[in-house]
């Protein structure tokens, strides 16, 4: 008797709306530093050149307990590439290759999270770039959690993908066409 009582207030709550905890929102840390959005590709089918985009935000919810229930939503500002070469930065976010000044933005919004275990998961998701958007699948891995010296509470989480750039209309992108991304994301709990 106690079983079924206990089954009918569960699917009462189930029916009024109440459900176990979600994810929990976090703020990516860009102002402090903590966060980055890397690129490498092959200058000339030679040697790898590096970069990242320093301007860029977003956030994620994330529970270690449900990873499926995770997500994650960043803005990249395209004009804001550091490649350590002015020059190369001019030219690659110039017209023939990002062409920053017609698709200053770019965007990821994931759709769903598969949990891999032991922190692993795989984030599918839409990527916005050059007015493209195409689904992708970034490789990710949840690095630390815990309380930060300044009362917050922060998630660190860090994932990888490769872009074929022709999926995003760029024919001229260098022979190799594929630029590496790694992304290294630190979170303050909201």
């Amino acid at each position: 008797m106690k079983l079924v009582r206990n089954s009918f207030i569960a699917l009462a709550l189930i029916l009024a709306g109440i459900s176990p905890a979600s994810a929990d929102d976090y703020l990516i840390d860009t102002r402090g530093g903590h966060a980055s959005i890397n690129a490498k590709y092959k200058h000339i089918g030679i040697s790898w050149l590096t970069g990242q985009f320093e301007t860029f935000s977003g956030t994620f919810s994330y529970d270690p307990e449900n990873i499926s229930a995770s997500s994650v939503n960043v803005e990249i500002d395209v004009t804001s590439l550091n490649s350590n070469h002015a020059e190369r930065d001019v030219h690659i976010t110039g017209d023939r290759y990002l062409n920053a000044d017609n698709y200053p933005q770019s965007s990821f919004n994931s759709t769903r999270v598969v949990d891999n275990g032991n922190g692993a998961m795989t984030v599918y998701g839409t990527f916005r770039l050059h007015d493209v958007t195409k689904e992708i699948v970034i490789e990710a891995m949840a690095v630390g959690a815990g309380d930060d010296p300044w009362g917050g509470y922060r998630v660190g989480l860090e994932g990888s993908t490769t872009l074929d750039m022709r999926d995003f209309g760029y024919e001229s992108f260098g022979p190799a066409h594929m630029v590496e991304l790694a992304l290294y994301l630190e979170g303050v709990k909201q």
